[in-house]
């Protein structure tokens, strides 16, 4: 798996342009769709200070426009907090561009504040998922149906049958038993091994034959670099400031394979291993057991700097997978 994600956050002290951001991202998935990338993943929170990418189904269909083989995932689509007509209309949509690229990975959302700001509570988030997950399915065969008592339709029908794949995402066992009880993939967000335990056995107990697990590992960023120790010195502080605010919204029973708690200096970043800085060397090995994870936007990094990186990636990267 070769994946490039972005969530387009802007600390305060970033240098780059907002709209600017926003192109690089394009132009970057333009450039890992042209070598070959396994996949583009973006990634949605509302109303956050460092302008955390709100709208991940806009982007995704851009990038779709400009893109004509890599998958594009969203991990994870808040799910509870959209309409789930309106958006049905949307990933169709986004789905007819995308010529079915689109993947789909539903989250509850966890953050206090979101949920305030949509007048929504927060203890309902469960119920208000599973409701929207069934009344999408209805909704992409193009057919009238019943939700809540209101006829409605969506068309035309998805460029997928029956619409894009769908997952839910979550790390802990309800959420894996509730992701086989709807019939639908899982995408653990922790990397603890057990999660898929749960998920298949509640597949077994429902008997959902389709099912499919992702257990994520604990690596979020990768930079690939001739002198790591010169672009550490770039990277540190982009990376301390995203562990650190990351973290902190995390709920204390919630746990994410990409969560660097009690971070409070670069070199607990560096010993964490959630952020590496690779040689090309090192870089080819991740690549070839499957662990080529890049995030070449984050904690605002400059693109101008990042594109050195993904410029390696295609001279000496690619070419060593065959």
């Amino acid at each position: 798996m070769t994946i490039l994600r972005f969530d387009l956050r802007l600390p305060d002290f970033a240098t780059v342009n907002r709209t600017d951001q926003y192109h690089a991202c394009l132009e970057m998935c333009r450039w890992a769709d042209r070598i070959g990338f396994t996949s583009t993943v973006v990634s949605e929170h509302h109303g956050t200070p460092d302008g955390y990418l709100p709208a991940p189904l806009t982007l995704a269909t851009a990038i779709a426009a400009v893109t004509t083989k890599i998958p594009i995932t969203i991990s994870a689509m808040l799910l509870p907090m959209h309409d789930p007509l309106r958006l049905a209309e949307q990933i169709v949509v986004a789905d007819h561009i995308a010529r079915g690229r689109i993947i789909l990975i539903l989250g509850t959302g966890y953050r206090q504040e979101e949920f305030d700001m949509m007048g929504m509570k927060f203890s309902e988030r469960l119920q208000v998922l599973e409701h929207h997950v069934l009344a999408l399915k209805q909704l992409f065969t193009g057919e009238y149906v019943d939700i809540d008592g209101k006829k409605m339709r969506v068309t035309p029908t998805p460029h997928t049958p029956g619409g894009p794949m769908m997952m839910l995402g979550g790390s802990g066992e309800s959420a894996a038993r509730l992701a086989a009880r709807l019939r639908i993939g899982f995408a653990a967000a922790d990397s603890n091994p057990i999660i898929a335990d749960w998920y298949n056995d509640e597949c077994a107990k429902v008997g959902f034959e389709g099912g499919y697990v992702v257990v994520p590992e604990r690596l979020g960023f990768i930079h690939v670099s001739e002198d790591p120790e010169r672009d550490w010195a770039v990277i540190g502080r982009h990376a301390l400031w995203d562990a650190q605010s990351y973290a902190a919204w995390q709920r204390p029973r919630q746990s994410s394979a990409v969560t660097v708690r009690g971070a409070l200096t670069i070199e607990d970043i560096r010993a964490s291993g959630v952020y590496r800085v690779l040689t090309i060397d090192e870089a080819i090995d991740f690549a070839k057991a499957g662990r080529l994870v890049l995030h070449p936007l984050m904690g605002g990094l400059p693109p101008e700097f990042s594109w050195q990186s993904l410029e390696r990636v295609e001279k000496y990267v690619m070419p060593a997978l065959g």
